[in-house]
Formats: C-alpha cells, structure tokens, sequence
C-alpha cells in the first residue's frame, strides 16, 4: 500500500501538465451528471408521486439540517437555464435520471402521467438542440413511496415486474432519442446504506444480515429485466445502449503481514463482483 507521506511527495514533485480534450481519444465523451430527487424540487407538482426520500427527509432526526429535495435547485423550473449552462462549459453529454414516481405515481404501471413524460420530453429536446447527448438513469435511489409502503419495496421479489413496466415505458417514450440507457444508478448504495446502515432511504437496519442481500438480488433481477426488454423489443429499432453503473470500494491490508488475507478481495467482490459476475 502506498503511504500518504509517499503519494504526497509525488504529488508535489511533479511536474504541472496543461491537459485539454486532445489528449483523450475522440470518441472521449466529457459530461456531467445528476438525479432527479437531488436537483429537481417541484415535490408536488405535475402529478408527481412521493417517493422513499420524500417521506426520509421529512422523517424527524433522519437529516440534521432538516433539509430535503422539496426544492432542491429548482430544476423542474429551470431545466433550461441549466441546460445552458452545461452547453456554456462545453460538455457532450449530461446524465440525469428519471423520477420514477413522475411516470407512475404510485410505481405500479396502470396509469401513465403524461405530465411527467412532457416534462423529460422537454428536457431531452432542449440536450438535442444544444448537441448534448442524453444518458439516461431509470433508478437513482427514488422510488415510489407506494410501492415501498404497500409491498416492501425492493425487499418483494414482485417489484421486478413493475420496474419492467417502467423501463418499456421509458423506452417506448424516449428511446427515438436516447441512446444510451442506465437501468439502476449503484445498486451496492441501496442495499447497504438503504438496507443495512439505514442512512439513506428508506433507512431501514433491523434486519441488516438478510435484507441487503435481498435487496441487491431485486435489483439485479430488476436491471436484467429492464435489459431483456431493451433487447427484444426496442434495440434493432432505436440502436441505443443499456447498461448498469456499478460502484465499488478498494480495499487492501495496513500492514504487510496481513497482504495474504484474503477479506480485502471479498469485500472487492462483496461490492462489485456481485452485479457484475451473476
């Protein structure tokens, strides 16, 4: 392991590098990244459901602050203004996700909010217009707070069947102009801080041996059904990509004598191998 005295001196020894987009491939792509729940505000307007972080933020002692995403920075409002800006700075794509609860206020899939599909129609033709590629995250942490309440949420094995409902309509929808699609934004974050620490919504810990890992498993099965339907019915005709984003933590032991143990690679695969080698 490299010590932090070590990285410091290579740090400050060497040498400043001016480094501009020239220097990556041209097919490089330069963007910029955010979630609903975090930028958009506009809580209850369009006929928007709740979701998990709704009712989190609201929960008393959950933030310290007291803050929430009622308002956030307004985006639902100032999309593009933003959107300017992001052309200003000379970025190819931005990635944003869709607010689950926007499309089905209560997640289930009977009734499409045509306000919702309006208001992600609008953002995707303001990028176009601005030559700023779409990448599009179905699942960035927000679901509907009624799939959560009235089944258990990502702990039922039936929400795959709802989240397959969602994604064809976000396809069906969007995917003429979206060409590159993310099923679920980090799903380890949900299972543990979600399910085991209780940090994030929807802040559970009481069962923290078995209810991540069932929650990671739902999500795995959620994403693949999300693909298959990608596949079957909208790849030859839209020729878009679809894939998971995946985070993970490195890990290796403070001191030499313990480099042989083998709980640093568990955890590698314990966070990463798990949705990606199923």
């Amino acid at each position: 392991m490299v010590k932090k005295e070590e990285l410091l001196k290579d740090y400050e020894q060497a040498e400043p590098r001016n480094v501009s987009k020239t220097d990556f491939p041209p097919n490089f792509v330069f963007g910029v990244a955010t979630s609903a729940y975090q930028i958009e505000g506009a809580c209850e307007e369009g006929n928007r459901g709740a979701s998990i972080w709704d009712d989190f933020t609201h929960t008393e002692g959950k933030i310290i602050d007291k803050s929430n995403g009622d308002v956030a920075v307004d985006h639902y409002h100032r999309y593009k203004e933003d959107i300017d800006l992001i052309a200003k700075l000379g970025f190819d794509a931005y990635r944003f996700s869709i607010s689950w609860s926007r499309i089905f206020p209560d997640g289930l899939g009977t009734k499409i909010n045509m306000e919702g599909i309006t208001f992600y129609n609008n953002i995707i033709d303001a990028l176009l217009q601005k030559g700023i590629q779409p990448y599009v995250t179905l699942y960035h942490w927000d679901l509907p707070l009624h799939l959560h309440e009235s089944m258990g949420g990502w702990l039922n094995k039936e929400i795959v069947k709802y989240f397959e409902i969602y994604a064809d309509t976000c396809f069906a929808s969007f995917g003429d102009r979206v060409k590159n699609w993310i099923t679920i934004n980090e799903p380890l974050q949900t299972a543990v801080n979600g399910y085991c620490t209780g940090i994030f919504a929807p802040g559970r810990h009481q069962h923290s041996s078995t209810e991540p890992y069932l929650v990671a498993h739902h999500q795995i099965l959620a994403h693949a059904a999300a693909f298959s339907v990608y596949q079957r019915k909208y790849k030859d005709k839209q020729g878009g990509n679809i894939g998971l984003v995946v985070d993970c933590e490195w890990a290796e032991a403070r001191s030499s004598v313990r480099r042989q143990h083998p709980n640093g690679f568990m955890l590698f695969h314990g966070a990463f191998g798990r949705f990606l080698i199923t």
